[in-house]
């Protein structure tokens, strides 16, 4: 097991939105962007957390023009009622994607479904965040996105012209299990973020995940120029889903995407999102005349009997690192993660964090 210190999350969110702020974002904004890292972290997810989406930021945001802080979201006409259209104008993914899964759970409140599509976009970081929070109020969502850059291998082909292209959905298990199931995803054997991680820790990548500059395996993360699809075909197809939803709502050549300017192109992520109030998926016949949330529960119950009490459910983990969040009363991070944290601190002008400076966690 890891060793981790504890933060008060109030001090991370601090030091999230000066840092946010600093770079020219509005409040808003870098409060989104502070929920969704302090999210990420709650949850156990380390690749998606406040040092990665500065650096994101850094690299290709407000840092290099891919992101414009304050930016306003435009909604495009569409003749369909459930269904809205957006221009984010490269604004702060974080705060497009709260607005947009708010957005579609009110849709899906009114007409049973709501889908939002967001076009010229800055990437969201998290996928399974919104949609756990969704699922958490008693709806079903899904999410896509495409990455900031294509860095995966396509099945077969020698070049990356793919994203990592998370995949979420959550769907309301709280009431069953005493959380929501949670499938969130990257489409290559290992995120991108996931190599940083361990590049900074000094960890090794698994076999058959990255490509070295000539293209061949490396499990050396700081080698790793390009990542491969999970399950050969079958990542491969859902990171290409991706691309192409892109695609269908306004989304350009991928290779392209984050890359230096060229004339006359879009070259900023789309998002996808979808929610469904259950109650407009009930048929109202169930077995036995068992209740929807019966019915659910029954079939979890199936899955994990027969011998399979021990398996774990996709969200499963993510509760548990919750609730060991909870416990010790702040956010979970390593003393190399802290050192990164100390670096942020130093950008804004606020005095360096030392692990030494935190207590450890339980």
């Amino acid at each position: 097991m890891e060793t981790f210190r504890v933060i008060p999350e109030e001090r991370h969110n601090s030091l999230v939105v000066a840092a946010f702020r600093h770079r020219g974002y509005t409040i808003e904004e870098s409060c989104a962007a502070s929920r969704m890292a302090a999210m990420a972290t709650r949850h156990g997810n380390r690749t998606h957390n406040a040092i990665k989406a500065l650096h994101l930021d850094h690299l290709f945001g407000s840092g290099n023009g891919g992101c414009v802080p304050g930016a306003q979201i435009e909604k495009v006409s569409t003749r369909f009622a459930a269904v809205e259209v957006w221009d984010a104008h490269r604004k702060l993914g974080q705060a497009t994607a709260l607005e947009a899964i708010e957005t579609a759970i009110a849709l899906a409140e009114k007409y049973g479904s709501g889908t939002v599509c967001v076009d010229n976009a800055f990437h969201y970081l998290w996928g399974g965040g919104y949609v756990m929070e969704a699922a958490k109020r008693g709806y079903i969502a899904y999410t896509n996105c495409t990455a900031a850059l294509t860095e995966v291998v396509p099945l077969g082909g020698r070049f990356p012209t793919l994203g990592t292209n998370p995949h979420s959905w959550g769907l309301p298990t709280t009431a069953a299990l005493g959380y929501p199931v949670v499938v969130d995803w990257a489409t290559s054997v290992v995120a991108m973020g996931r190599v940083q991680q361990l590049a900074r820790e000094g960890g090794a990548l698994p076999p058959n995940a990255a490509v070295d500059k000539n293209g061949g395996p490396t499990v050396d993360p700081a080698q790793a120029v390009a990542l491969l699809p999970f399950g050969a075909h079958k990542g491969y197809g859902l990171s290409l889903i991706n691309e192409l939803y892109a695609a269908f709502i306004g989304g350009s050549t991928p290779t392209l995407r984050c890359r230096p300017p060229v004339a006359e192109e879009k070259q900023t992520p789309a998002f996808f999102f979808q929610v469904i109030h259950p109650e407009s998926m009930s048929a109202r016949r169930y077995a036995q005349g068992r209740t929807q949330a019966e019915n659910v529960k029954r079939v979890l119950e199936d899955i994990l009997g027969h011998g399979n009490a021990g398996c774990l459910l996709p969200g499963q983990i993510e509760a548990k690192a919750a609730a060991r969040s909870d416990e010790n009363g702040g956010l979970l991070f390593t003393d190399a993660e802290i050192a990164a944290l100390g670096e942020i601190a130093l950008e804004v002008g606020a005095p360096e964090w030392s692990p030494g400076d935190f207590k450890m966690a339980k």
